[in-house]
């Protein structure tokens, strides 16, 4: 192994640990008929599902060919991996492109696999906090105006000040999650309430994740606090119907218009 190649494999390993993945270089790993030795080994979970890849580093001088591809898909087979990556630095013959095409097995330079992956992982978890505002959302419009307003989820109308209201963090929210979709840098968080938490922009995805992260789980304190209340007086009466798949949600709706996406009718 050269010094050179072993830094390879490492900057590879490193970049799936700067994901929230699990990785390992000079892994091996027993498959159904033998036994393989992978240059990284990656494991990770998105949204409950397990993901094995399996990374070859071919720090070489000469272009990959169609066997290397063809003897990574029987690896990728025989140890059931989800997705198999050849990382080259001097690129792939004509053979190894179509060995590979319509295939688990992806063929990349370096630079190709931290932006792909990269944008994988962020689109995973921007799927993971959507997910989260909906579940709050359903459970922020369980409860009537008048609950919402008595038990501080929302301002008075007559209020002059908005100290808080579960609406416009939720709007907020899903507007921030579609522009990182988009990359759309950097995103405007800009709210009316004077209880809001974090900065007023997010120049990258880390800022808006620890934007998210401060505000989603102020909303969820929020209510916590407001449904004991509930609970204690004997108000807690919410509708638990949720929002179904083909619907749209509210804020959702508020997100698209403020953001011009909604489809012309």
């Amino acid at each position: 192994m050269s010094e050179e190649w072993f830094q390879f494999q490492e900057r590879i390993k490193d970049h799936f640990l700067s994901l929230g993945a699990e990785a390992r270089t000079n892994a091996r790993i027993q498959g159904v008929r033998t036994c393989h030795d992978i240059d990284v080994y990656v494991q990770t979970r998105y949204l409950g599902e397990n993901l094995v890849w399996l990374i070859e580093a071919k720090f070489w001088k000469a272009k990959v060919k169609k066997n290397q591809v063809l003897a990574l898909r029987a690896i990728v087979e025989d140890i059931g991996a989800d997705r198999g990556f050849i990382v080259s630095m001097a690129g792939f013959q004509k053979g190894a492109i179509e060995a590979a095409n319509k295939t688990n097995i992806k063929l990349k330079t370096f630079d190709e696999l931290l932006s792909d992956t990269r944008e994988f992982a962020e689109s995973e978890i921007l799927r993971a906090y959507r997910e989260r505002v909906n579940l709050l959302e359903d459970r922020y419009w369980s409860h009537s105006k008048r609950t919402r307003i008595e038990y501080g989820l929302r301002h008075d109308i007559i209020d002059t000040v908005f100290t808080f209201t579960g609406q416009e963090l939720l709007t907020t929210a899903r507007s921030a999650i579609m522009a990182a979709e988009d990359r759309d840098y950097p995103i405007d968080l800009q709210m009316v309430l004077t209880e809001r938490k974090g900065e007023a922009t997010a120049d990258s995805f880390q800022q808006l994740c620890n934007w998210l992260n401060l505000n989603l789980n102020h909303l969820d304190e929020r209510l916590l606090n407001a449904e004991w209340r509930m609970h204690e007086n004997g108000d807690y009466r919410p509708n638990t119907g949720r929002t179904r798949a083909r619907d749209s949600y509210i804020t959702e709706f508020m997100a698209k218009a403020m953001m011009g996406k909604l489809e012309e009718k």
